[in-house]
C-alpha cells in the first residue's frame, strides 16, 4: 500500500504541474529516481520522482507531449 501511495503522490505533483501549463523539458534518471525538470515560459520546476508507476506515467506524459508538438 505505500507504494501506491507514493505514486499517487508523485501523479498528483506532476498533473498540478501540468495543469498549469508545464511541459517536461528534461529528464535525468539514475539508480535513486528520475530528475524531470518543468518548464512553462521563464518558470522551471523540478521533481524527484522514484516510483515506477510514477516514472512510467511521466514517460507516457512525455511520449503524447511530443506526439502533440509533431502532430502541431
Amino acid at each position: 500500500m505505500r507504494e501506491h501511495a507514493e505514486f499517487m503522490l508523485e501523479k498528483e505533483k506532476i498533473d498540478a504541474l501540468i495543469e498549469d501549463g508545464y511541459e517536461i523539458t528534461a529528464v535525468q534518471e539514475n539508480l535513486e529516481g528520475a530528475f524531470v525538470q518543468f518548464s512553462n515560459g521563464e518558470k522551471q520546476a523540478h521533481l524527484h520522482i522514484e516510483s515506477a508507476d510514477a516514472r512510467k506515467y511521466f514517460s507516457f506524459l512525455l511520449k503524447k507531449q511530443k506526439e502533440e508538438a509533431a502532430s502541431t
